[in-house]
C-alpha cells in the first residue's frame, strides 16, 4: 500500500469530502460523498467557486476564514449549509488547511451533519444567548490563541413582533447577524432589541447598513446602532471573557451599545489590574481564614469547623467569582488549604477537624491534588483531620476526571463534601458519579423548612436518598433552635449557622448558650468524622 494511499485513507476517516481551492478559491478538486446518494462533487464542483456552493448564510463567513487564513494555519471549525444540484441542502462541519507547499491552494474537509433536506427547509441558526456568546469566544480563542478578535454591539429599535412585515424583517436582521459573524453562527441575541456578534477583525462591513437594508427589503424602517470592540490575539482567555462579560452586561443599559464598544479596552485594562493585584493577594497569602464550627445535631458537639475566606476589600463571594472567571482560582485554593493546614498544626488545637473549600474549576486538572498531596506529605496523618468541599460556583466539566481526583484524595484519607446540594441543575449527577463523604443541604431550602411544606418535603427526601447511599448531611445557614429541632427530627447529620456561632479568626470550641434540650450537650468536645 502506498504511503498516499495511506494519507487518503486517514483524510476520510476524519471528512466525507476532501476539497482543494485555488487562490481565487475555486475549486481544483473534490473528493469523497455529495450533497445527495451518487452525487459526484468532483464533476458538480470543480470550476466553482466554493462559496457558490454554499447557502446565502454561510458564504460570508467561509469567505472570510478563507481571506484570512495564513499560511501553514487552519481555520476554526465553522458550522456551514451546501447546495446540491437537485434544490437540496445538508448541513456540514468545515474547516481549511494552508500548507505552504501547496500555497496559494488551500485543502479544505466538509463533514456531514445529518442528511440532506430542501433547500425552503433549511432552517435558519439559532442565535446564541449571552452566555452562549461567552463560551463560543472561549472555543475560539482556544482553537487560535494568538488570533485577534472583534464583537459589534448592535441596537435594533422600532421592530413590533405582533406585526407579519416586522416578524419577516427580524428574521433576515438575524440572518444578516448571523451572516457577518466568524462562523457564520457567533450571533447572540442579548435582549429584545440588542444583539452582539462575534467577527473577524479588520471586516469594513457597515452591519449597521446591511441591516436597515435588509429590514426594507421587507418593508420596514428601522432605527439601528452599532459599536465596535477589539480583543487583540494573545490575552489570557480567563481576562477576556470577564471583560466580555462585563461589557455585555453593559449592552443591557439604557446608554449600554456606546458603554460596550468604547469601554471594552477599559474593562480589558481594570480587568488585568484586577487579576494582578489577586495575584498579589495569593503569592502574599494578604488573606485571612476564619473558622465557622460544624456541630452534630443529636449530640450538639462541635463535629469539625469550616475554614471561610476574608479579605481586606471586597466580598468573599465576589473575589471568589472574579477568580473562577480568570483562571486564577486554583493558586488561591492551596493557599487556602496551605493557610488552614498551618492552623491545624499550632499548639492547642488537639485534633480539630478543617473543611476548606475548592472550586470545581481547580479539579479540572490534576494539580490542586497534587498540591494538597504535596502540602500534606510530610504528615500524612493530618489527611484523616481534613475535608474538601467542592463548590458548585463552577461547574465541573469533566466528571470522570473529577471523580478520579476526588478517589486520589479520599484515598489517603481526605473527607470530601460537595456543598450546595440541591441548587445546581447537575447536583444529582454528582451525587451518583463523585465519590462523596457527605453533601451540604443548600440555606435557601434550611431558611424555610420550618414556614413550608415544600422545603421541608425536598429536604427530606434529600436526606433519605443521602441515608440510602450512607452520605452525611448538613445543613447550612441554621439560625433559630426550631429549625435546628426540625431538622434533627428529619435526620440531619450536622448543622451549620449562626445558632451555633458565626466565624471566626479562631476555632471556637466551646459553643454559646442556648435555650432548649441540646445546649447542655453543646460542648467543647471534638469528635470523629464518624
Amino acid at each position: 500500500m502506498s504511503f498516499q494511499s495511506r494519507l487518503l485513507g486517514l483524510a476520510f476517516a476524519a471528512a466525507d469530502v476532501l476539497v482543494e481551492v485555488d487562490g481565487d478559491t475555486k475549486v481544483t478538486l473534490a473528493l469523497g460523498a455529495g450533497v445527495t446518494a451518487g452525487a459526484d462533487p468532483g464533476r458538480l464542483w470543480s470550476g466553482k467557486r466554493f462559496t457558490d456552493i454554499l447557502t446565502a448564510t454561510s458564504r460570508q463567513p467561509v469567505a472570510k476564514a478563507l481571506h484570512a487564513l495564513q499560511s501553514g494555519g487552519r481555520t476554526s471549525e465553522l458550522q456551514i449549509f451546501v447546495t446540491g444540484n437537485d434544490g437540496m441542502v445538508r448541513r456540514a462541519r468545515f474547516r481549511a488547511f494552508s500548507l505552504p507547499e501547496l500555497a496559494p491552494a488551500v485543502s479544505c474537509s466538509l463533514t456531514w451533519d445529518g442528511e440532506a433536506f430542501s433547500e425552503a427547509e433549511a432552517p435558519p441558526k439559532d442565535m446564541l444567548t449571552s452566555e452562549g456568546l461567552v463560551d463560543h469566544t472561549r472555543q475560539i480563542m482556544a482553537d487560535d490563541p494568538t488570533a485577534d478578535m472583534s464583537f459589534s454591539f448592535v441596537e435594533v429599535s422600532g421592530l413590533d413582533r405582533n406585526n407579519a412585515e416586522h416578524s419577516r424583517a427580524e428574521a433576515q436582521i438575524q440572518s444578516v447577524l448571523q451572516a457577518s459573524s466568524v462562523d457564520g453562527g457567533s450571533a447572540a441575541q442579548l435582549s429584545e432589541k440588542r444583539f452582539a456578534v462575534i467577527r473577524l477583525t479588520g471586516d469594513k462591513t457597515d452591519l449597521a447598513a446591511e441591516i436597515r437594508q435588509a429590514a426594507l427589503d421587507e418593508g420596514v424602517e428601522l432605527m439601528v446602532r452599532s459599536t465596535e470592540a477589539t480583543l487583540a490575539g494573545g490575552t489570557s482567555p480567563g481576562i477576556a471573557l470577564r471583560a466580555l462579560r462585563m461589557a455585555l452586561e453593559d449592552c443591557l443599559k439604557d446608554d449600554g451599545i456606546e458603554a460596550a464598544g468604547s469601554g471594552f479596552s477599559e474593562r480589558l485594562k481594570a480587568t488585568m489590574r484586577e487579576a494582578d493585584a489577586f495575584n498579589t493577594v495569593v503569592e502574599t497569602r494578604d488573606f485571612s481564614l476564619h473558622y465557622q464550627p460544624i456541630v452534630d445535631l443529636k449530640s450538639g458537639a462541635v463535629h469539625h469547623f469550616e475554614a471561610l475566606s476574608r479579605f481586606r476589600s471586597g466580598g468573599p463571594a465576589a473575589t471568589i467569582k472574579m477568580a473562577e472567571e480568570m483562571a486564577l482560582i486554583q493558586a488561591f485554593d492551596l493557599a487556602v488549604a496551605e493557610k488552614a493546614l498551618a492552623q491545624m498544626q499550632r499548639s492547642g488545637f488537639g485534633l480539630i477537624k478543617v473543611a476548606i473549600n475548592v472550586s470545581g474549576a481547580s479539579l479540572a486538572s490534576d494539580s490542586y491534588i497534587q498540591g494538597l498531596l504535596g502540602l500534606t506529605a510530610s504528615k500524612p496523618d493530618m489527611r484523616k483531620r481534613l475535608m474538601v468541599e467542592v463548590t458548585e460556583t463552577a461547574a465541573l466539566a469533566d466528571l470522570e476526571a473529577a471523580d478520579r481526583r476526588l478517589k486520589a484524595l479520599r484515598k489517603t484519607g481526605i473527607h470530601i463534601c460537595l456543598d450546595d446540594f440541591g441548587v445546581g441543575s447537575a447536583t444529582y449527577d454528582y451525587l451518583s458519579r463523585l465519590p462523596l463523604d457527605t453533601v451540604k443541604i443548600d440555606g435557601s431550602f434550611v431558611q424555610n423548612v420550618c414556614e413550608t411544606e415544600r422545603a421541608e418535603k425536598l429536604i427530606g427526601h434529600l436526606v433519605s436518598l443521602c441515608t440510602d447511599l450512607k452520605i452525611a448531611t448538613v445543613a447550612e445557614m441554621i439560625e433559630t433552635e426550631a429549625q435546628a429541632a426540625k431538622l434533627r427530627t428529619m435526620g440531619v447529620t450536622y448543622g451549620q449557622g449562626w445558632l451555633f456561632g458565626k466565624a471566626t479568626a479562631e476555632p471556637v470550641l466551646r459553643l454559646p448558650s442556648a435555650s432548649g434540650p441540646v445546649a447542655a450537650r453543646r460542648q467543647g468536645e471534638v469528635v470523629g468524622w464518624g
